[in-house]
């Protein structure tokens, strides 16, 4: 119940000696299926729908999901380990069966190309 600007606290039904009374009201009240003020939507007692991030967010918590996630992340990093490998194959170093960490391996990548255009060019 809300007050009115011009309704008085003595209106309501809070000075009642019947507390069951009181409460039956505020629980029509509550159950009633008028407009809200304002919004002009009926009420519900279903659970508000979820939104986009939280339908997304549910899905991705459960176990199968992480499992398919995890699986997918692992093919994609060892593909990106066996391009390495290929390009670490095609450089020159000393030893040739040195390891190289990628970085490394990218920038003796580097060097090598602009070695080549430089011998190109020449």
């Amino acid at each position: 119940m809300m007050l009115s600007p011009d309704q008085a606290d003595s209106d309501l039904g809070w000075g009642q000696s019947d507390a069951e009374s009181v409460l039956n009201d505020m629980k029509v009240g509550c159950l009633s299926d008028e407009p809200m003020e304002g919004e002009g939507k009926t009420r519900s007692l279903a659970p508000p729908a979820l939104s986009r991030e939280e339908k997304r967010r549910r899905r991705r918590a459960t176990a199968k999901y992480r499992s398919a996630h995890a699986t997918r992340e692992r093919i994609r990093v060892e593909a990106f380990n066996v391009a390495f490998a290929e390009l670490r194959k095609l450089l020159p170093t000393l030893p040739p069966d040195k390891k190289l960490s990628k970085i490394e391996i990218l920038r003796l990548a580097i060097c090598y190309i602009s070695y080549l255009n430089h011998v190109l060019d020449v």
